[in-house]
């Protein structure tokens, strides 16, 4: 085809002509870009569509026309056939920095440009090792695919004028770096510093010797590290659990959801049958995969390298029956009929108690269970508002992406990054692009960094801050706490009564940061009182998101599971205990003892717990990488999961084992098939009316075109083939009238002294981390945080080791330092060593 201009085809887009094909792009799109819409590929090292251009490897250089421009008119002059006169600049120009313009052409195949790109070629690969064999990035990497696609084919450089470094330096525990790869295209420190904002890399010397350095103690250290790997376009970066494990072109991709947090992150999982395994197939490696309604192309370290606990040693293989005070081996049947014996003599009795990361199917399955035999169904967490969440949640067709300005964005209660991490990203980018942040926390968080308000408040306020600002701007109350009174005379809250009340777009974000079940209800009561309040629910990017404890909680509120105010009590009193999927035990030892005074305790889990070990039924269970399924984010956005690798042999899904209890009861549960399950769920569930599998597999064009062919671009990031999931819609959607709730909000009382509060550490030491190795070096240790002045008065200072005494628990910790907590608070990490789940008294001695 000819340079020639095509006629304009939308006048909201820029028309231009690139290879002789034209194209029609919105205004300010770079010509990378627009070329790679086109289906046309300019090759680039150092650009990646989620990051600024910076023009740095010059392997994008092409020839660039614009219109000429007549001086009297200011429009194109035109030749002899009207048609506009091109001329190119007397250089190459890059096309991931040139903005498309209207009438604008662009070669990038003549000989100037194939030349440029031999050149730039060339000097990349005069000191990078020729070690393609060995290289853990050979068969999915960009330097290799785009030398043999514009590479000169021979050096001219001298072997022995490479220059030589180091070689498999630890950057930190997790990645590690060959600095002979590095190409210096700075993709992996601009990512740490635009993307995350964790600038803990950078560049050291200067020319031949420049090289990737690590500026934090200990190495490399972030919760994103694992994506620099991804989009390093050689193998000077690779992680530890994957760099000379596996070829590219050896594996299989299964795609799943990660169920770390409530995030639900599309992943990929690779796989590889291998001798050293045994002939098993293994799991090599965990990647992103694309999904920009909910985790873009990223994925955390924690759901990066914490898959590693469904390999745990300790994987229970076959049912285990109490004898003579010991648990002993049995078969299927004989531990069946044990539990269906006990589940006819509970008689009433029963009481079910669910962790947060089970499936929709193995929930729904339960649940039926649970009502046939009139036993309570409980959720073990401490988070409440899952109820909520289904009236005034998120609308469907919401997206983080579209907020921007005209929104405003409310989170309270939460430290997001260590929660919800990709939550914590996302909105920080919602922030650079305009929307209104508030961050409402007794104490500093990192994403007040992007915050345009700050709301301070003493712990067991939470209720009331939202209080507040519903009473100042629709004062309907009559009934107003002190604890309101007191908020409504701060400048902060003022101002953030006005984002709120301007705001064309409402989201709340509320977490469990220093509360309790009680006050988590109070909290998501409020929240839902402002959206309500403000008209802002029933409609997209709109409505209220819980930042969940655990990674399917949503989903166990929508099957009907309820968590329990008076836990340890109903344990207790239980004629059958039927436990999946949770550790009481291993978290409490008052719910330790709970366990142990049940009359018949079942537990069915992955591996052996102390709940476990009290119990006297354990059937073992399939972890989610050897099944299918589905989970219920905290958006609200049902995702589909597919098995990775074979299940293991002697265990059953939960929806089995529920399934095959219930037969006592005279129930006809489903067994096999999952999507038969979801079926029935969307038949007995209104906001999942109408779903199936074969919807939560549907899938749509993505930006940016993310694919395994052309790496160079975006990175070895899995486009999204096998299902993007559905955004559930809500009540308020389907027409119900959410209530208003105009009960007071008190300010919850707090033990005097010193008290301890609850909050979320990303590494903690929960089952999902502990048996998950390779991240022991990122656990967090036992610890108290205080206040400067509360440490000075108990002779503390930072990292000296304290006693702390809570609920009669003794434990030896370390003590931190955090100058923005309220006096008279502690900071208490959760699954940490110590049972906490809500504010209380504690002591602290040096």
């Amino acid at each position: 085809m000819s340079d020639a201009v095509a006629p304009k085809i939308d006048e909201n887009l820029v028309t231009l002509i690139i290879d002789g094909q034209p194209v029609a792009v919105k205004a300010g799109t770079v010509l990378v870009d627009a070329a790679k819409q086109a289906g046309i590929d300019i090759p680039v090292f150092c650009y990646h569509p989620k990051m600024e251009p910076v023009g740095m490897c010059r392997m994008c250089l092409v020839e660039v026309g614009r219109p000429q421009i007549d001086r009297e008119t200011g429009k194109p002059a035109l030749d002899e056939n009207g048609e506009p006169i091109i001329q190119f600049g007397p250089k190459l120009e890059t096309g991931c920095t040139v903005p498309v313009a209207e009438g604008m052409v662009v070669r990038g195949y003549t000989d100037n440009v194939k030349e440029a790109r031999d050149e730039v070629l060339e000097f990349l690969l005069t000191s990078h090792p020729l070690d393609c064999p060995i290289c853990d990035k050979g068969g999915e990497c960009p330097l290799q695919n785009l030398t043999m696609n514009f590479g000169p084919g021979q050096s001219r450089y001298i072997y022995d004028e490479k220059k030589h470094l180091e070689k498999h330096v630890p950057l930190g525990d997790l990645i590690f770096l060959d600095r002979e790869r590095c190409i210096q295209c700075a993709r992996c420190t601009r990512f740490q510093d635009e993307i995350v904002d964790d600038p803990v890399i950078g560049f050291s010397q200067r020319g031949r010797a420049l090289q990737i350095v690590t500026f934090s103690e200990p190495g490399f250290d972030s919760y994103w590290s694992g994506n620099t790997t991804d989009i390093c376009p050689v193998g000077a970066l690779t992680t530890a659990d994957f760099r000379f494990g596996a070829r590219p072109w050896e594996m299989q991709q299964s795609a799943s959801i990660c169920n770390q947090c409530s995030v639900g992150c599309n992943i990929t999982f690779n796989t590889r049958r291998e001798a050293k395994s045994g002939g098993q197939t293994v799991i090599k490696r965990a990647m992103p995969r694309q999904n920009e309604w909910v985790n873009e192309i990223w994925m955390c370290d924690k759901g990066r390298f914490g898959y590693h606990y469904t390999e745990a040693a300790n994987r229970i293989q076959q049912p285990l029956l109490r004898k003579g005070g010991q648990l002993a081996p049995v078969s299927w049947d004989e531990a069946l009929a044990a539990v269906r014996e006990q589940v006819k003599k509970a008689a009433g009795k029963m009481v079910t108690l669910a962790g947060g990361r089970l499936s929709n199917e193995d929930y729904f399955n339960i649940k039926q269970l649970s009502d046939a035999a009139k036993a309570p169904a409980l959720l073990y967490s401490q988070m409440a508002g899952g109820d909520l969440t289904a009236q005034v949640g998120l609308g469907a067709g919401s997206n983080l992406a579209d907020l921007g300005p005209g929104s405003t964005i409310v989170v309270i209660a939460s430290d997001l990054e260590e929660e919800a991490g990709l939550w914590w990203l996302r909105l920080k980018q919602a922030a650079e692009r305009g929307a209104t942040l508030v961050v409402a926390n007794p104490r500093s968080t990192k994403l007040e960094r992007y915050a345009q308000h700050v709301v301070r408040y003493s712990y067991g306020q939470e209720a009331a801050v939202l209080q507040a600002l519903v009473d100042s701007l629709s004062p309907k109350n009559p009934q107003q706490s002190e604890a309101v009174k007191g908020l409504l005379r701060e400048d902060a809250l003022k101002a953030t009564a006005q984002a709120v009340q301007a705001a064309e777009n409402l989201v709340v974000f509320y977490g469990s940061d220093g509360t309790s079940l009680a006050g988590s209800t109070a909290l998501a009561q409020a929240a839902a009182n402002l959206l309500i309040a403000t008209g802002h629910v029933g409609r997209a990017n709109n409505g209220l998101v819980a930042v969940w404890d655990k990674g399917n909680a949503q989903g166990a509120w929508d099957m009907g599971l309820r968590p329990s105010a008076d836990l340890a009590i109903q344990l207790k009193e239980a004629g059958l205990l039927y436990i999946a999927g949770a550790d009481p035990a291993g978290d409490d030892p008052q719910l330790a003892a709970a366990v142990d005074a049940a009359a018949f305790v079942v537990v069915q889990e992955l591996a052996m717990t102390k709940t476990a070990a009290a119990a006297d039924v354990v059937l073992p269970a399939l972890a989610y990488t050897e099944r299918d399924g589905s989970y219920t984010s905290g958006e609200r956005r049902v995702q589909r999961f597919y098995p990775a690798v074979p299940v293991l042999e002697g265990a059953r899904a939960d929806y089995a084992i529920a399934a095959q209890i219930g037969e006592a009861l005279g129930l006809e549960l489903e067994q096999r098939s999952t999507a038969k399950i979801f079926r029935q769920a969307s038949e007995t569930h209104p906001a999942y009316s109408g779903l199936d599998y074969g919807k939560l597999a549907e899938v749509v064009a993505q930006w940016p075109i993310i694919g395994r062919d052309d790496v160079y671009y975006g990175g070895t990031t899995y486009d999204n083939t096998q299902g993007l999931g559905v955004k559930l819609d809500t009540a308020a959607e389907r027409g119900e009238t959410p209530a208003l709730s105009l009960e007071a909000a008190a300010e919850a009382a707090l033990p005097s002294g010193l008290v301890a509060v609850p909050v979320t550490r990303q590494y903690d030491h929960g089952n999902t981390i502990s048996f998950s190795k390779l991240l022991d070096p990122r656990r967090e240790e036992p610890q108290v945080v205080l206040n400067p002045q509360d440490a000075a008065g108990l002779g503390l200072s930072e990292g000296k080791p304290a006693k702390v005494t809570l609920d009669g628990v003794q434990a030896s910790v370390t003590t931190k330092i955090d100058k923005s907590l309220p006096q008279g608070t502690a900071l208490i990490p959760r699954s940490l060593g110590l049972p906490i789940n809500g504010p209380t008294a504690v002591k602290v001695e040096a």
